[in-house]
């Protein structure tokens, strides 16, 4: 699966640490930046990573700013996004298995490393489930067609 990823420069260690582990799992990882920690926009990178996403490049996403809901604002703009703030296990596994998420984001300044590993983990393990999930999802997305 190839994976895009991206962050401003709160989320930059965080970032780097979830592209050594999604490598280590055997994805194909895509960093987007941001590469110091230099102060920058986050909607740029959420920019960067949702384009990737819905031009079909990639499968999934993740983001990172400082506490995953700027990063998950901007990314949600973009047509065809469905990106989950989620700072536990449970909503990273639900946002993929009843949300059809393709982007989760995490805020650096609200999880430690060690969950955020697990987040992902779950975010990753989970698939769409389908059903009545589907209907729900169609009509967010109809919501987005009809109301942007």
């Amino acid at each position: 699966m190839k994976v895009a990823v991206g962050s401003d420069h709160g989320g930059l260690i965080l970032k780097d640490t979830i592209v050594k582990h999604l490598q280590s799992k055997g994805y194909e990882v895509k960093d987007f930046g941001t590469y110091t920690a230099e102060s920058c926009d986050y909607p740029d990178y959420a920019l960067k990573v949702s384009e990737a996403i819905v031009e079909g490049d990639f499968e999934l996403g993740v983001l990172i700013c400082g506490t995953g809901l700027g990063i998950s604002i901007a990314a949600n703009k973009v047509k065809g996004i469905i990106a989950a703030p989620v700072s536990d296990t449970f909503s990273a596994e639900m946002a993929r298995k009843h949300n059809n998420a393709n982007i989760i984001a995490l805020g650096a300044r609200v999880v430690g490393e060690g969950l955020a590993i697990k987040i992902i983990d779950e975010f990753f393990n989970a698939e769409f489930e389908g059903g009545r999930h589907a209907l729900r999802v169609g009509k967010i997305m109809k919501i987005e067609s009809e109301k942007l």
